[in-house]
């Protein structure tokens, strides 16, 4: 069982910055062994997909709404993911959530939004204009 805990959230203003946390946990959890992402979920909006990594050879993927404004990074250390988003907007607030999934395909699996299996509770991001 892994346990995912988010924090970092908050209000901004937009074109500010915010850098989300994500704590993982649970008996012989490693990131390495896993796809990590970050998903959202708006107002009114269905959750999606924004960012994903894999530990094992770095590679990542970005969702079209926050290409080149995102980045996703681990430091094994600390056990944590991280999601850093600059230039924020309006259309950013969402609650944010940080995910996994057991892969055995290496980076193959990780675009794979659909097929997260560990979750964690989420933390609010409000972007105000």
């Amino acid at each position: 069982q892994v346990q995912l805990v988010e924090s970092g959230g908050g209000s901004v203003q937009a074109g500010g910055s915010l850098r989300l946390s994500c704590v993982g946990s649970g008996y012989g959890f490693r990131w390495n062994d896993y796809c990590a992402a970050w998903f959202r979920q708006g107002p009114g909006k269905e959750r999606e997909g924004v960012a994903a990594i894999y530990i094992g050879d770095g590679s990542t993927y970005y969702a079209d709404s926050v290409k080149g404004r995102a980045t996703i990074s681990q430091d094994n250390a600390k056990n944590t993911l991280y999601l850093q988003i600059n230039t924020l907007k309006p259309g950013d607030t969402a609650r944010y959530y940080c995910a996994a999934r057991r892969t055995t395909r290496g980076a193959s699996w990780c675009p794979y939004w659909d097929e997260y299996t560990d979750w964690g509770q989420g933390t609010q991001v409000t972007v105000s204009s």
